[in-house]
């Protein structure tokens, strides 16, 4: 089961921050898989991705699973830690498409601004909050990261979330997963970490 000890969130972050990373000898080996689950046999996991291909992915030993809580746009406060995937905008700056509300023990994980597939165009930013302002089409914020700024701004109704605990019984046929996972050469995929979807909270990166 997941823990929510720091060890347990600095482990689910590796995994999460591993697969941000645009470059590198094995960036092209890494593969998140979006779907839905299909079954899950011993420690082999078929999801309906959402191209609408079935994928099957071998869970390592060891291998953990976590959830994520809804959380509120009015709980970013300045000092946060945030993960935000965004899209440029017509007007400038980026739109959030999701954003994750990391724990305290958290803070500074994976730091920075990378290239993300949630959307084609898409980044994902970890940065901490330098302000949090409500605007007229929802609400923005100022996030810092290595010396540098970036304005998101955060429209109404998008997914806000945190992490949750949850079990390997929530990975059940029809529940929403997000698995970071690592290809092989000969195309078969394997993971040490499933984020799944529970009382009605999906994953949203």
């Amino acid at each position: 089961m997941f823990s929510t000890s720091k060890t347990g969130f600095t482990l689910f972050a590796g995994a999460l921050v591993a697969l941000t990373l645009g470059g590198g000898a094995k960036a092209a080996d890494q593969v998140r898989v979006r779907g839905t689950v299909e079954s899950l046999q011993g420690n082999i996991l078929s999801v309906k991705t959402r191209e609408g291909s079935s994928a099957k992915i071998t869970l390592k030993d060891g291998w953990k699973v976590s959830g994520v809580a809804k959380a509120s746009v009015d709980d970013i406060k300045p000092g946060d830690f945030v993960g935000i995937a965004s899209l440029p905008t017509a007007s400038g700056g980026d739109g959030a498409l999701e954003v994750l509300i990391f724990p305290a023990a958290m803070k500074g994980t994976g730091e920075g601004s990378y290239a993300w597939d949630l959307k084609p165009n898409s980044s994902m930013t970890n940065a901490t909050v330098a302000d949090a302002v409500k605007s007229v089409d929802g609400h923005a914020v100022t996030v810092s990261y290595k010396g540098k700024e970036k304005k998101i701004t955060i429209p109404d109704g998008t997914p806000v979330v945190t992490f949750a605990n949850a079990a390997e019984t929530d990975i059940k046929p029809g529940a929403t997963v997000f698995v970071p996972s690592e290809k092989a050469d000969d195309g078969s995929m394997s993971s040490g970490r499933v984020v799944v979807g529970t009382n009605g909270v999906v994953p949203p990166m």
